[in-house]
C-alpha cells in the first residue's frame, strides 16, 4: 500500500505494548475470551472438545474457559441498513479470530507495523467520518489499543490468543501486533492490504455499533439456542467484512493506496480465516453448527461485495437466503 511521511497517522492509538500481560480478568462481556466463538446458551460438549483441543494445541489452559465467556450470534431477521441508520451504541458482537499462540512474541519490524496500522486506522477516520455526514449522523472515532499478551478492556480480559477483536462497550479496536506475523506465517496471509482488511475489519463492526445494529443483534440472541445464535453470528460477521470491502473503494476514490495484487492479499487472507478452512487445520473436521464467521467462500465473497458496490446498503447480509 502506497503510504509515506506525508499521509497522516491517527491520534486515536493507545499504546499498552510496555504494560506487559496482566492478571486475569473474568467476565469477558461483547467479546471473547477464547479463539473460537461461544453460544449464547453456554457451550455444548462437541464444541468444547473443539475448543480444548485447539488450546492444547497452542499452549493455553483449557480450564480458561471458565473464567469469562462472551456471547454468539444466529440467525436471518430484519436489520436495516442506513439510510436512516440509528447511533445508539450498546454491546455485543464477537472479536475476529484466530487461534493465537499463547504469550505474544514482538516480530521484527513492529514499529514500522505501529506506524502502518496508525495510516490505516486514520484511513478509516476519513472514510467513515465522510459516510456518515452522507446520511446525516457524525462518526465517533473508536480508539486503537496495541498491547502484548493480554489487557483489560470493558469487555472483559483481551488476550493475545483471541486475535484482533472490537469491544463495543468502550468503542476500541483491540490488537497485539504479533497477530500480522502469525497471519503471515502460520496462516499463509502475507501482504500489507491483508494487514488493513484486519484493520477495517473491525472498524466495520464499530460502524455496526454506531448504526445500532449491535444492540439489536444482541438482543435477538438473548432469546436464541446456540445454534440459531451462532447463525446470527455468521451474519453479522460477513457484514462486517462486507463493510471493510466498501472502506477499501472509497477509500481508493479518496486517495489511491493499492498497488497490483493487493486486492488478491486480503481476499486470501478472507479465505484463510474462514471457520471451515479454520476447522479442517485445527481439527481435521467440520462443524457448521459451530460457525460464527462464516466459510472461506462466504468471506470472500462479502468482502468482495463490499468492494464492488462501495455501498454500506449492499451490505445487508441480514436479509439474503443466499450468504455464498
Amino acid at each position: 500500500m502506497r503510504y509515506d511521511d506525508q499521509d497522516r497517522e491517527s491520534k486515536n492509538i493507545e499504546d499498552r505494548r510496555d504494560q506487559g500481560g496482566g492478571g486475569g480478568f473474568p467476565g469477558m462481556r461483547g467479546g471473547m475470551q477464547i479463539p473460537i466463538p461461544l453460544g449464547g446458551g453456554g457451550l455444548s460438549f462437541t464444541t468444547m472438545l473443539i475448543v480444548g483441543a485447539i488450546m492444547l494445541l497452542f499452549g493455553m489452559n483449557p480450564l480458561d474457559l471458565l473464567r469469562g465467556m462472551g456471547q454468539g450470534g444466529g440467525g436471518g431477521v430484519e436489520v436495516p441498513l442506513p439510510q436512516n441508520g440509528q447511533s445508539d451504541p450498546r454491546t455485543g458482537n464477537n472479536p475476529f479470530r484466530l487461534p493465537g499462540g499463547g504469550q505474544a512474541q514482538a516480530p521484527a519490524g513492529e514499529d514500522e507495523m505501529r506506524k502502518f496500522v496508525g495510516h490505516v486506522l486514520a484511513d478509516t477516520e476519513d472514510v467513515w467520518g465522510r459516510a456518515f455526514k452522507s446520511f446525516g449522523k457524525t462518526y465517533e472515532e473508536p480508539e486503537l489499543v496495541m498491547f502484548r499478551g493480554q489487557t483489560r478492556t470493558a469487555c472483559g480480559a483481551g488476550q493475545t490468543a483471541m486475535g484482533p477483536f472490537y469491544c463495543p462497550n468502550d468503542h476500541k479496536v483491540y490488537i497485539d501486533l504479533a497477530f500480522y506475523d502469525q497471519l503471515k506465517r502460520q496462516f499463509n496471509a502475507p501482504g500489507e492490504f491483508a494487514q488493513a482488511y484486519v484493520v477495517a475489519h473491525e472498524v466495520g463492526h464499530h460502524v455496526q455499533t454506531l448504526l445500532g445494529i449491535t444492540d439489536k443483534i444482541q438482543q435477538l440472541r438473548e432469546n436464541m439456542d446456540e445454534k440459531q445464535s451462532n447463525a446470527l453470528q455468521v451474519r453479522m460477521e460477513l457484514q462486517a467484512d462486507c463493510l471493510a470491502g466498501v472502506w477499501a473503494n472509497l477509500n481508493e476514490q479518496l486517495k489511491p493506496r493499492l498497488e497490483n495484487g493487493e486486492i488478491e492479499q486480503a481476499l486470501n487472507a478472507a479465505s484463510q480465516i474462514g471457520d471451515d478452512t479454520l476447522q479442517r487445520r485445527m481439527t481435521g473436521r467440520i462443524v457448521p453448527d459451530a460457525f460464527t464467521h462464516g466459510t472461506s467462500a462466504q468471506r470472500v465473497k462479502w468482502f468482495k461485495q463490499g468492494i464492488s458496490t462501495g455501498k454500506i446498503q449492499g451490505c445487508d447480509t441480514f436479509n439474503t437466503r443466499d450468504l455464498g
